[in-house]
Parts: C-alpha cells; structure tokens; sequence
C-alpha cells in the first residue's frame, strides 16, 4: 500500500503561510536547494521551477501523485500555470475549481478521503500531499508520513500546518537534518 506524506514547510510556530497564503518569506539557501530539494525530492518541485534548475529531467524518488487544496493550487493558477506538477498525476481538492481546467489535473470534489484510500491501494510511488491546512486536517487519519522543512523564523500568525479540531496523533521521529541556513527537515511515520 502507498502512503500519504504531507511534505510542508513550517515556521518554528507553527505555520505554513502568512495569513493572507503566501510563503516566499521563508529563507532558501544554496544547501537546501542543491542537497534536499534537488537531490532528496526533485519531485516536489513545480515543473516550472525544475525547467529553470534545469532538473526537469530527474526521476520521481518518493512520490508520483501529488494531491492538493484549492488554496495550493491558486498559488499556480496565479501565475497562470494550470498543469504545475506535469512530472506527477495531479489532484486538486475544491469544489469550486471547473474539473476541465486541464486534462492533466483531476479535480476531486466529493469524499477527499475515499480518494486518497483508493490511490492508497494501487501500485507505484507514494503520494504528496501538498496542503494546505484544512485539506491536511481533513485527511489526518490518513497521512502515514510528515516531512517538516521547520524555518528559522516566528512570523506570529497565518496559516497553521492542520486546521483540525482537538485530537491526538502520534508519530515517531524517523529523522532530522539540518541545513547552512539553520532549516531542519524533521521526518516522521505514524506512529502504529
């Protein structure tokens, strides 16, 4: 069976985006880029931007779907970018977004979790779920792996990593890493 890991980037209190969604305020370094988002997760990279690396060419490591929120997926539709994981099978949650916005996306728009089990159960690669809070909250049950890029910054408030109600999840610390800029990727499995 696949697994579902949530691969976000975080501030050290706790949130993914500003309050109004953006996120570029976080610092990237030449390490980080060169030695995990290049060599550990190309994947993970919109196409756009691995075209520009001039990666565009390296193979999907960890996942081959990606899965995403409309708040997500509005970041590419701003720059005008329908298709912006051509490399992965796409899936965008909304019930707003028009399901032939392009013939590579899949818009998911009832049960989120009936989906993500069904792709759970076929074969291949594992699935990115890239956010945003309440898709994440909504599939917590389901997510069996966390790969936290936890910023060296506090911005106060925004977007938090779940929107969910009150709950207990355990997971194990699989493992850290950290980087010249003073980011640390913390990656854990659901606890069994």
């Amino acid at each position: 069976m696949r697994k579902l890991s949530y691969y976000v980037g975080m501030s050290i209190d706790g949130f993914i985006a500003a309050p109004d969604g953006t996120y570029d305020f976080y610092p990237v370094s030449e390490s980080l880029v060169k030695d995990f988002f290049i060599a550990e997760y190309p994947e993970c990279l919109p196409t756009h931007v691995r075209q520009h690396l001039g990666v565009d060419d390296l193979g999907n490591k960890h996942f081959d779907t990606i899965i995403q929120g409309r708040g997500s997926y509005d970041a590419a539709l701003a720059a005008g970018i329908t298709s912006p994981f051509k490399h992965l099978r796409q899936y965008v949650v909304s019930a707003s977004v028009d399901p032939a916005i392009d013939p590579d996306v899949e818009v998911v728009s009832g049960d989120v979790v009936a989906k993500v089990r069904e792709l759970k159960r076929e074969d291949g690669l594992g699935i990115y779920l890239a956010g945003g809070a309440h898709l994440a909250a909504q599939l917590l049950e389901e997510i069996d792996e966390l790969v936290v890029k936890l910023y060296p910054m506090v911005i106060g408030a925004g977007v938090p990593m779940f929107s969910a109600e009150f709950g207990t999840f355990a997971f194990e610390l699989d493992s850290t890493r950290t980087f010249d800029n003073g980011t640390i990727v913390l990656t854990y499995s659901k606890k069994s």
